[in-house]
């Protein structure tokens, strides 16, 4: 350190702070702060350090008391990604069980690659004492502790073991976070003394910086190469991933598909990427996709890839794209995708490589056969005329199904409203069925499918969207899993709406395990029976009242017409409320049409009961239709 250097004396715990409320991103020329706020949990890890920081400096850096570790990250992450990635939240907690409730969070946040930051506690770095509370002993090194879990879940991980240390990390965390390609979680693993240390920092180091997030463009070869596929293609059709979403390519895709008429299907997280009566929005595609989607995918020549990463669900697990020379085109800012199925790869921001590609097919007047459009438009016709079926209620003074219960929802929303989901059997019944009407109604987290994501997840969304109404649909195992936050949007007076679907159940793996051959075994919630199968009468849990108990006002709904009363009212509510509904079922365990593509869940290669032994036979049918596109 120069003695002309101007500096400021502060502890590490504080100069992070300062730094963070001094970070912003830049794209398309509008800019906003990175870090918006701080989730915590105080221990013993991080109450005298970062807990004294926030304290230190509220007035920069404001703070949201969380319930639990793990549902703070999806809370930021539900902030993050309604925010299209240009903000997020940090999330700081102790050392020990706080810091590896961090997990589950950090690899959700990485799949999907949205940006959080993660401030875990630390053991002593000086050692004073080993053992101390909470730290893992590993014989064979000296610097591991719990939080090294954290690295292969995380995008960035830096242990900060001396203040000085903290510089060129906390400037490599910001740039993963900005980075559209690396985002994820980062972690900043911070020992709990050098969190409280006193150090010397350069003025220059709590300077407002601005992170560009760029847009870069295709390479004109690949583009050329690109332009020559589409031309070629007779029957091709483009998948939109959750890519189309982060770069806001919304609006460049309807360009596109209006421009050459190619169809659009979209993944779990690029659907609402067209509104869904858009000419060329056919639906979700792969296992939970409809079955215009699917059929188009089995005979498209070309597969146009935006932004997607190929799942098993998107590809029905290497089964869907059948036509003998299918080829893939890869738009992806990201390399690693670009490359998959051996397709040829056009690396570019979506939004940047969609409006070139449309401009260099209009200088060849470009546009799928007029008999191929009308083939794609007939079927999905027909398919929108088996939503109506599956949402139709004819008899309002009975229990719903679950599809029926979206169908009321589909009557009551608008464009504004934000619909979230993550695990059970809604993700399938809303990739078939929703009707998106904007560009981000539709949250689903499929790439970790979290079950417990939805509630903290929609208390993020809230307060990056706090003049839109914001659904967390949750199956009763789902709510089980983390209620936690509904204490957080109570305190803080974030008026979302819950909708729990009391089902009894883990009925999507109910369902998957009867398909399997597992015959339902330890999916439903009820009392056990004498055979040791849980299969007595349901269990006498009241999620109603678990749900008021923690501080939300709550309306139960017994029939389909209570269902839009009830939903009415809390769309209507300007405080935290949610909607109890006990669901029908039905043989296709929700009442939504079945799969429309297959999925590979192994199934026993040898077996004693029936059930397995068909199970196992249907199975080896399917995967013989595999075909590896490298």
């Amino acid at each position: 350190m120069t003695a002309h250097t101007s500096t400021t004396r502060l502890t590490v715990a504080q100069a992070l702070v300062r730094f963070l409320a001094a970070q912003y991103t830049e794209r398309d020329g509008v800019r906003r702060r990175l870090i918006g706020a701080t989730w915590g949990i105080f221990g013993h890890g991080n109450v005298a350090g970062i807990g004294q920081a926030l304290v230190e400096y509220a007035d920069v850096m404001p703070y949201h008391q969380g319930r639990n570790e793990q549902a703070m990250v999806h809370a930021a992450v539900g902030y993050a990604r309604q925010s299209n990635r240009l903000s997020t939240h940090a999330v700081t907690t102790s050392i020990g069980p706080g810091a590896t409730n961090l997990v589950t969070g950090a690899a959700l946040a990485t799949i999907n690659h949205v940006p959080v930051l993660l401030l875990p506690g630390d053991v002593f770095a000086a050692r004073p004492a080993d053992p101390v509370l909470q730290q893992l002993e590993v014989p064979y090194a000296g610097d591991v502790s719990v939080n090294d879990c954290l690295r292969p879940v995380s995008r960035y991980f830096d242990r900060i073991t001396r203040p000085e240390a903290l510089i060129p990390a906390a400037l490599n965390a910001m740039r993963v976070l900005t980075d559209p390609v690396e985002t994820g979680a980062v972690t900043l693993a911070l020992p709990q003394d050098v969190q409280a240390e006193a150090y010397d920092w350069p003025e220059e180091f709590f300077a407002e910086r601005t992170w560009a997030v760029r847009r870069p463009g295709a390479d004109p070869a690949e583009l050329a190469e690109a332009v020559t596929a589409i031309r070629a293609a007779r029957r091709p059709l483009l998948i939109a991933g959750g890519g189309v979403h982060h770069s806001r390519a919304e609006e460049a895709l309807a360009e596109f598909a209006s421009a050459t008429g190619i169809p659009v299907a979209s993944t779990q997280a690029g659907k609402g990427s067209l509104r869904f009566d858009h000419p060329q929005d056919v639906g979700g595609i792969g296992h939970t996709g409809t079955a215009t989607a699917c059929e188009l995918a089995r005979t498209a020549d070309l597969v146009i890839g935006v932004g997607t990463r190929y799942t098993d669900f998107t590809t029905a697990s290497g089964t869907l794209f059948q036509h003998p020379g299918v080829r893939f085109l890869n738009l992806n800012i990201a390399p690693f995708d670009g490359h998959k199925l051996a397709g040829t790869p056009l690396i570019a921001d979506a939004r940047s490589g969609l409006a070139e590609l449309t401009e260099a097919l209009a200088m060849h007047g470009h546009r799928v056969d007029a008999a191929y459009a009308a083939e794609y438009t007939e079927d999905k016709e027909r398919w929108e005329q088996r939503v109506d079926a599956c949402y139709e209620a004819d008899e309002p003074d009975v229990r719903p199904t679950q599809p029926q219960v979206l169908g009321v929802l589909d009557t009551l929303v608008d464009e504004t409203d934000i619909v979230i989901n993550a695990a059970g059997s809604l993700p399938g019944d809303l990739h078939k069925l929703w009707r998106a009407r904007s560009r981000d109604q539709y949250h689903l987290e499929y790439g970790y499918s979290c079950m417990g994501y939805e509630i903290p997840a929609a208390v993020g969304v809230k307060l990056a969207a706090p003049e839109r109404p914001v659904w967390a649909l949750v199956g009763d195992g789902t709510y089980l899993m983390m209620p936690t936050e509904i204490v957080t949007a109570v305190q803080e007076g974030i008026a979302i709406k819950v909708v729990i679907l009391q089902n009894h159940g883990y009925a999507s793996i109910g369902g998957l395990s009867e398909s399997v051959g597992a015959e339902r075994f330890g999916t439903a919630y009820r009392f056990p029976s004498d055979d040791g199968t849980y299969t007595g009468p349901p269990l006498p849990v009241d999620l109603a009242a678990n749900a008021a108990s923690l501080g939300m006002r709550v309306l139960r709904a017994r029939t389909v017409a209570g269902l839009r009363d009830a939903l009415a009212e809390a769309r209507a509510a300007d405080t935290p409320t949610c909607v109890y509904v006990e669901t029908k079922t039905t043989d296709t365990v929700s009442g939504a049409p079945p799969a429309q593509a297959w999925w590979d869940v192994p199934v026993a290669e040898t077996a004693t009961r029936p059930s397995a032994v068909k199970a196992r036979e249907l199975y080896e049918r399917h995967v013989s239709t595999r075909r590896r596109h490298l």
